[in-house]
């Protein structure tokens, strides 16, 4: 593999391609599968793109990126996590600089959509109804990586003692999971598992939420002591993933892998072994593209663009859903054709085209209003070294973010709101004259790093700062 510079004052720029690739994905994604509905020229309602064409569960086995964010996430911050184990400090501070770095811009963007409520309310609001539950469904990520990450000091001493032997406990914790919750009691029945646990409710499923999603952080903190890596090892676990997803669908899992219900019937709510497939192929991919990838972000107007991307990390992954909006009203002014029918039918895709660019237009001014709103509030702000403060604010948090994720815009935001403004107040550190450095971040956070980080993941051999 190659190795970056040997300064360790220059930034990794791999893993920051790797969240930039990915924040698109997920961005243009979203945007795709939602199809609205008009009739006599207005948008009535939406669809998602997996009820109308079955095929396209296949290509969330790429479009899938979540597990790709916690991974590098994991690879980046592990140094850091490690050396304040090794100094006895606590890693309280840091998770509670996370939660805040998380809880201030979800503010913004619940204010916001509080205040369409209201005005929506009094107005009729229209266009608000069809979108209601698309503004918040995207909420779900910043609330499992808020939980996992809390673990992430226990991912690096899992590591340190067992190697890759971690990786192995979690993914038999999962299995295990997923055999009870079947409640299998025959071979015939191990072999149509996933009919079996995807027939019932999530249940005791649910302890897959941390189970499943610690696997590619514990697997980033291997990459990052070179425990994997190189060009074999990435053929190894894409064709692993490959085989685990084939053999996953043909037990009756579904082949989609992403789903906002919550009775127990999608890969996702709660996490079921078939996401682990994606995230032994999303890994193999990363390690297979390295070596190449180093190669061309040697090139400036690359380097620069992934800069950029990094820059509106956060805000773009925040607001891009709310660009729905605009575009659908700017859609019906144009008489677009962002109706396009179903996959098959004559302008379909030139119809999500339509739509895909309507929103692209749309989020552009959205994102100077957040950035230059966000890049003016101080951002000296340490978050609070105390314990009590931050299991209510941690709490606080997960639960506005879980009830505008349950309950859409109305009332899930204005509940939200409330929950995630508390979390924003009592994650702070009071009576604090000045900060010894800025525990949150701007706008430049990406979704999957809520702390500026500069440095390394990859094997030990390369070096750079990381925190």
């Amino acid at each position: 593999m190659n190795a970056p510079s040997t300064d360790a004052d220059v930034r990794d720029r791999y893993p920051d391609a790797l969240r930039a690739g990915a924040l698109l994905v997920v961005v243009l994604g979203h945007w795709i599968a939602t199809l609205p509905r008009l009739e006599d020229g207005r948008m009535v309602s939406t669809e998602h793109l997996l009820s109308v064409w079955d095929a396209a569960g296949m290509l969330t086995w790429v479009l899938q990126v979540v597990p790709l964010f916690v991974f590098v996430s994991a690879a980046v911050t592990s140094s850091g996590v490690g050396r304040r184990m090794d100094m006895g400090e606590s890693q309280l501070r840091w998770w509670s600089a996370r939660a805040l770095a998380m809880a201030r811009p979800t503010v913004t963007y619940m204010a916001v959509l509080a205040v369409m409520v209201v005005i929506a309310h009094f107005s009729g609001g229209r266009l608000l109804g069809p979108l209601d539950q698309s503004l918040t469904v995207h909420l779900w990520f910043l609330l499992m990586l808020l939980a996992v990450q809390a673990l992430l000091p226990w991912s690096v001493r899992a590591d340190r003692r067992f190697g890759l032997g971690a990786v192995g406990i979690l993914l038999g914790a999962a299995i295990l999971v997923d055999v009870v919750r079947a409640s299998v009691t025959s071979l015939d029945e191990l072999l149509g598992l996933g009919t079996q646990v995807t027939s019932t409710g999530g249940g005791i499923g649910w302890l897959n939420y941390l189970a499943v999603w610690l696997i590619p952080q514990q697997l980033g903190v291997a990459w990052k002591q070179g425990r994997i890596g190189g060009t074999w090892m990435g053929a190894g676990f894409t064709t692993l993933g490959l085989a685990w997803l084939g053999g996953a669908v043909a037990s009756g899992y579904p082949v989609a892998m992403v789903g906002g219900e919550l009775d127990g019937s999608s890969n996702v709510l709660p996490p079921t072994l078939a996401l682990v497939g994606v995230m032994f192929l999303q890994v193999g991919l990363v390690l297979l593209l390295e070596t190449p990838a180093r190669w061309l972000l040697r090139g400036r107007k690359i380097e620069r663009t992934v800069v950029i991307l990094g820059a509106l990390g956060m805000p773009l992954y925040l607001w891009h859903k709310l660009a729905e909006l605009p575009a659908a009203w700017l859609g019906e002014q144009l008489g677009a054709p962002i109706d396009a029918g179903v996959p098959g039918e004559a302008g379909f895709w030139s119809g999500r085209l339509w739509w895909v660019v309507l929103c692209a237009v749309m989020v552009a001014p959205v994102l100077i209003a957040v950035v230059a709103f966000e890049t003016r509030r101080s951002r000296k702000v340490s978050s609070t070294p105390s314990l009590a403060a931050t299991v209510v604010g941690g709490l606080a948090l997960l639960v506005g973010l879980g009830c505008a994720l349950a309950f859409g815009a109305r009332p899930g935001a204005l509940i939200g709101l409330v929950a995630v403004l508390f979390a924003s107040q009592i994650l702070r550190q009071r009576n604090e004259p000045e900060p010894s450095e800025p525990s949150v971040p701007s706008a430049s956070s990406g979704p999957a790093e809520s702390s500026g980080s500069s440095g390394t993941t990859g094997p030990t051999h390369t070096t750079g700062r990381t925190e």
